[in-house]
């Protein structure tokens, strides 16, 4: 049976272990120790302890495809969060002949930084809403507000990823403000 690994934790893991289950596979959880007793650890066929505690835990790439690889895995899914947008995972479960369930390492390097990803989508005529397409200075950010003044603005950091690093401006007041979180 073909063995999927699932490299996170909590209710999105056991989701995807039920449906996994449904599909004939063979689940196989990871977990820190301090997470030994945790319901996506009993809720999969095999469970592999890594290093580390607590969520940083589902961070460490090197311990995660070890276990994969340990447990001849084929599949390996990042659930979302953690490593779920992380161009090295995916790398890494292609080095180790492991199939990542997401986008290539290629794409998420690509995706992951938003002025890249607004440029290809222009590039591929993909309709865009206004905004700027590269690593944005202050005095660029208030000269696009006075250009869209009743709009308001989403500042974004250009690898935030998650949504980290987004600041909505709804006042002209409150950009220097945000700008200077989002960097």
């Amino acid at each position: 049976m073909t063995k999927l690994l699932i490299a996170n934790r909590g209710e999105i893991a056991v989701r995807i272990a039920q449906t996994a289950a449904e599909l004939g596979y063979v689940t196989i959880a990871v977990y820190p120790e301090d997470d030994a007793e945790s319901l996506h650890v009993r809720a999969m066929d095999e469970a592999r302890q890594i290093p580390g505690t607590g969520a940083a835990a589902y961070l460490d790439i090197d311990a995660i495809v070890q276990a994969a690889t340990d447990t001849g895995t084929e599949l390996l899914h990042p659930g979302y969060g953690f490593l779920s947008e992380n161009a090295a995972l995916a790398s890494a479960c292609l080095k180790a002949s492991i199939n990542f369930i997401g986008p290539t390492s290629e794409q998420l390097a690509i995706f992951g930084n938003k002025a890249g990803a607004r440029e290809l989508a222009a590039e591929l005529h993909v309709p865009l809403v206004p905004g700027t397409n590269n690593d944005t200075g202050l005095d660029q950010v208030l000269d696009f507000w006075d250009q869209h003044p009743e709009q308001g603005i989403i500042i974004k950091a250009v690898s935030g990823g998650g949504g980290r690093g987004m600041r909505i401006i709804e006042s002209r007041d409150d950009i220097e403000k945000q700008y200077e979180r989002c960097r």
